[in-house]
């Protein structure tokens, strides 16, 4: 392999320090599927046209096939010197089939191609991030399920608020990835369209089908200017600012899972498959994966502001500068899928200790709001009934009792519309069955929540 592909018009080869550095090969190579799907449709789309006849490009298609085994195989030598994955495909195509392997760049440029490399790559990422999303809201129904009978201390503020199943705990979760798996898919649309045809930057005065690429290509469309498909990233800044709020989500829930892991939580037990221990401490058992996932969210936000910083002072149409692209994408890919793929692992095989939550959901005076329901059942006002509740608890503290070990005739003090009655409101499991209300935390809304969950999971 030798020779650049541009180096018709220069007098001298490229200083070795400056030929490395320019070099992308060693992390775009990922991208070679992506380049030859590309180009066996570009081929085809050729021999339509007349550009190449039928055989030559049956010829290119079978080295083409030849390239992708020994790439997939590993058997290919990559080399430094021919930049990035274009030229390297390029040069072992004249290499096996010569100067006919040369047409093959008839009326495209590196710059259409490579923005057609990436639109597939992240198209393709999006499915493979999109299938576990799903997984992983599996994982939440199987855990919420397993567990649909356990109240648990909601919280404001990280104090203890009111009791809430803990099944409707996790489908807030749900919900959060359903939002972040329907901005993927609705930024599809955006991605999946045709920029090859657009060449360097001002078209091509070949006669090609582009509509006829994009079909072939599984595209729903073609790109409008070419000095836009060129220079557009959108596509690749829109997919890693979606990443950005699921790991966002995903470290939200991992932080809890770490703080509920702890002795003064010991809400859950984290399987020992997904959990490590100390150098030095032969009791400890620590919750590195999801405190290594809340870490690797800032990595995510990261590469999000470094490709917009690249991109915010870019004349039209391509810059060197956007080669810069393709690291944080290709990283932030990488996360995301081990993220959902590993967290999704650990909350099958998570144990929730009913005791530990059932004395969590007795202190607190988790019951408070309800006491004051119960009383504006009985014609106080909102208002007045919360400030008499705040009194009746300055009162419950300092005799060291919960609102519920206050007999009746320390509750009458504070007010006679307090019947026997008032008990059965002080109950924890009754103040969950109250709130039936659309999207709240009763035991029935709860279950057709699930049910909806995981219809909507079956739904293609």
């Amino acid at each position: 392999m030798g020779g650049k592909l541009w180096g018709g018009r220069f007098k001298t080869g490229t200083d070795k320090i400056a030929e490395s550095f320019n070099a992308s090969i060693h992390f775009d190579k990922r991208l070679f599927r992506e380049d030859i799907e590309a180009s066996m449709a570009y081929s085809r789309m050729l021999a339509k046209q007349g550009i190449l006849s039928k055989d030559e490009a049956a010829t290119i298609l079978n080295a083409l096939k030849e390239i992708y085994g020994e790439i997939e195989r590993g058997d290919f030598t990559f080399d430094e010197t021919l930049e990035d994955i274009h030229t390297h495909i390029e040069r072992a195509l004249i290499e096996r089939i010569g100067p006919l392997g040369e047409t093959l760049h008839t009326g495209r440029s590196r710059n259409d191609q490579i923005a057609l490399d990436e639109r597939l790559y992240v198209r393709n990422s999006t499915f493979r991030i999109i299938n576990l999303i799903r997984e992983f809201q599996s994982s939440l129904i199987g855990l919420a399920e397993k567990n649909h009978d356990l109240i648990m201390p909601g919280y404001t503020h990280l104090q203890r608020a009111q009791p809430v199943l803990l099944a409707h705990h996790l489908l807030a979760y749900y919900e959060m990835l359903k939002r972040d798996k329907e901005r993927y898919e609705e930024a599809l649309g955006r991605t999946n369209v045709l920029p090859l045809g657009s060449g360097a930057l001002a078209g091509t005065t070949f006669n090609i089908d582009r509509e006829f690429l994009s079909k072939e290509l599984k595209m729903e469309g073609i790109t409008a200017n070419s000095m836009d498909a060129v220079s557009d990233r959108d596509y690749i800044v829109e997919l890693m600012f979606i990443s950005t709020l699921l790991m966002m989500h995903l470290s939200r829930l991992c932080e809890e899972l770490i703080i509920w892991s702890t002795q003064e939580f010991d809400f859950i037990e984290i399987s020992d498959a997904f959990a490590t221990g100390s150098s030095i401490m032969p009791q400890k058992k620590n919750p590195d994966i999801p405190e290594l996932i809340r870490g690797k969210t800032g990595r995510v936000y990261g590469n999000l502001i470094s490709l917009l910083t690249t991109m915010k002072g870019l004349p039209l149409t391509y810059n060197k500068d956007m080669q810069e692209d393709k690291e944080p994408l290709f990283d932030t890919v990488d996360t995301v899928e081990r993220s959902l793929t590993v967290l999704s692992g650990l909350l099958k095989e998570i144990d929730f200790k009913r005791e530990s939550l059932k004395k969590a959901t007795e202190k607190g005076y988790l019951v408070a709001t309800d006491l004051a329901d119960y009383l504006v059942s009985r014609g106080m006002t909102f208002r007045k009934a919360h400030h008499l509740v705040g009194d009746m608890i300055l009162s419950a503290k300092e005799k060291r009792k919960e609102l519920r070990e206050l007999d009746l005739r320390e509750m009458k003090r504070f007010s006679t519309l307090i019947e026997d009655d008032v008990y059965e409101w002080l109950d924890p499991i009754s103040c969950i069955k109250r709130r039936n209300a659309s999207g709240g935390t009763g035991p029935e809304t709860v279950k057709k929540a699930l049910t909806k969950a995981k219809e909507e999971l079956h739904e293609r």
